[in-house]
């Protein structure tokens, strides 16, 4: 199937999107609605992101020099087109209020749409950050901070970043020393700091395609002291426009201090910008003194809660970004290895030289090679979808509905992110093996989907953040109820599936999967000392992920089971048995060290190295 009707049967035979209509939020929706943001996001990605998804991987952003010393970041006119039509399209607002410009979506459809982009290009621009900037605003900031920042960015005009990492602590965040010192207390758009610092890392953080850019840094106010708190309970969150504003939206005139510093030469996502920014470092002098202008966000020293916010959106949506591009790459290498031929076919006589090569694809190496792809990517984007709906339901859903929705995205989170990151990744790499050694070469466009894939393991918590989050908090977090929560759907689907023959024996080995991944999680805390536990965070992460997405298979084998398409029933039932009799049975390497509690990675001496 093509990726509108895996959509479609994700969307529709299986989680039955349409009954959201019967909320209040979205009952001026209809399926029919749902197709038409569906088709226009299709549309747009197709004429104005796949053509220039080369284009802009060899067209790098580049820096000129402009008279006052700046520099100015020059982009291909295809991201400006892009961009554009993306803000024309609505979907910047999608799940917001109709009385903020809004569709009032459900986020399962709009991260369905949003989809085709991710395929189409990647990396021709960032519109998730400006949303997941805006969202942030629209929980923590102030009623003007939301009409003048967050209003403007979910129109178009402005775009939005984030700003945590530092030259000196990537993802140490405790270790930041950007400073913040309080200006004026009493400013409409929220209480005045000027900020000086560098931060590194900083998507889309310097271009010119839209007017404005509203940066949320991440900085530390001094303590009576004047000295910075340590660790991350001083940190606070801020809103540092590119150019100031009134409090009427309108731009002043007025630079603020915050400077391109450079731009990071990457191995993919070549298309957006990534920037180091100074600020406050006095190139552009506000009221002749150096120091960029910041707006509180929410409480002092309540910064990196705020900022979990977007952190969180954004994981979901790395998981996706990484999905897409896994699934690029499998459709790229299933129409090489149905048209290219190559080799011959061992029979009881050997290979006969005289018969003609036969199609890569009837090769069995070849199917294994696809259904790996298969099994990772449209998984994943099964697992995604699920995530997004329950979005909708945290959102949506009356008290316990909401509650258990909330639980569940606490466990499934890191998954979300991690696994797809890592799995279709490897996919990449199985789509430039089919390709041979042409796959090698930029005449094919595989090489670049596993370039711009690779950065995915790494941004938004590396693989190791997430399984420590996972192992060290999410499992054990309110007396382990949101993995209570998951291992009882898991169960239903079992005792769904065990009634039909050509399930049965996956349910069974999902159930002792499942008590498997139970036993570990108290294995690992067995002693409670986290050195010990957390020694094995992402073998633990990797396992964890399996079991999830082999219920996510058996769900949809489910699902299919009504489809009349006999070839969508054959395609899930092969991605199903392949998973269960291919990858489901790695997870007894993983949780062996789990239980365990092996030290050997922990305990090697630096010097043995």
């Amino acid at each position: 199937m093509n990726l509108r009707q895996t959509l479609d049967f994700l969307l529709y035979d299986w989680l039955d999107a349409p009954t959201l209509t019967q909320r209040p939020r979205f009952a001026e929706h209809s399926r029919e609605t749902f197709d038409a943001v569906m088709e226009t996001c299709e549309r747009i990605a197709r004429e104005k992101y796949a053509p220039f998804n080369r284009l802009v991987d060899t067209e790098e952003p580049r820096t000129v020099t402009e008279p006052d010393g700046s520099l100015r970041v020059v982009l291909p006119q295809a991201t400006h087109d892009a961009r554009a039509a993306y803000a024309e399209s609505g979907m910047l607002a999608a799940a917001q209020d109709y009385e903020h410009g809004g569709m009032q979506l459900p986020y399962v459809i709009e991260a369905a749409a949003n989809a085709f982009f991710g395929k189409a290009s990647i990396s021709i621009g960032s519109n998730l950050l400006t949303v997941g900037n805006a969202n942030l605003l629209m929980v923590h900031g102030t009623e003007l901070q939301k009409q003048v920042f967050a209003a403007n960015e979910f129109n178009g005009r402005w775009a939005g970043t984030m700003c945590l990492s530092e030259p000196q602590a990537g993802s140490s965040l405790s270790d930041i020393t950007t400073r913040a010192t309080l200006e004026d207390q009493d400013d409409p758009l929220g209480p005045r700091y000027r900020l000086r610092g560098n931060k590194m890392w900083i998507s889309s953080g310097e271009h010119e395609l839209t007017e404005n850019i509203v940066h949320l840094v991440l900085a530390k106010i001094p303590g009576p002291d004047g000295k910075l708190i340590p660790g991350v309970k001083g940190i606070s969150l801020f809103i540092v426009p590119k150019k100031l504003v009134d409090t009427e939206g309108n731009l002043t005139g007025v630079r603020n201090d915050v400077a391109l510093a450079g731009l990071n030469h990457k191995l993919g996502w070549r298309g957006t910008t990534n920037t180091l920014l100074n600020f406050g470092e006095g190139q552009f002098k506000v009221d002749g003194e150096a120091g960029a202008v910041g707006y509180l966000v929410g409480q002092p020293h309540q910064g990196l809660r705020c900022m979990f916010h977007m952190m969180n959106e954004a994981r979901i949506a790395i998981g996706m970004a990484a999905t897409m591009l896994g699934l690029a790459g499998y459709e790229a290498s299933l129409d090489y290895a149905k048209t290219r031929t190559q080799g011959r076919p061992v029979g009881p006589a050997g290979k006969d030289p005289s018969q003609p090569p036969v199609r890569l694809i009837e090769h069995a190496d070849i199917k294994r090679m696809l259904l790996i792809q298969k099994s990772y990517c449209e998984g994943a984007l099964a697992l995604l979808l699920y995530c997004a709906k329950l979005v909708d339901e945290q959102h949506t859903g009356d008290a316990a509905q909401a509650d258990e929705a909330r639980l569940l995205l606490e466990v499934l989170t890191p998954i979300a992110k991690s696994w797809p990151s890592e799995n279709c990744l490897e996919a990449n790499s199985l789509a430039i093996q089919i390709h041979g050694g042409y796959g090698y070469t930029r005449d094919f466009s595989v090489e670049q989907y596993w370039r711009d894939n690779r950065l995915n393991m790494i941004h938004e918590g590396t693989h190791g953040i997430q399984g420590m989050d996972l192992l060290g908090r999410k499992v054990l977090m309110e007396e382990g109820k949101g993995l209570q929560l998951l291992a009882a759907r898991i169960q239903a689907t079992i005792a769904k599936a065990r009634p039909q023959p050509a399930l049965s024996a996956h349910a069974d080995a999902l159930a002792q999967a499942l008590a498997r991944v139970g036993a570990a999680t108290k294995a690992a805390w067995a002693t409670g000392e986290p050195t010990e536990a957390l020694a094995n965070a992402v073998p633990y992460m990797q396992a964890f992920g399996h079991v999830v997405l082999a219920w996510i298979w058996l769900e949809l084998s489910l699902a299919a089971g009504a489809s009349k398409d006999e070839a969508h029933r054959a395609g899930v039932a092969g991605a199903t048995t392949y998973f269960y009799h291919y990858e489901l049975p790695k997870i007894d390497a993983w949780l062996r060290v789990v239980e365990s509690r092996d030290m050997t990675c922990a305990s090697m001496p630096e010097a043995a190295f």
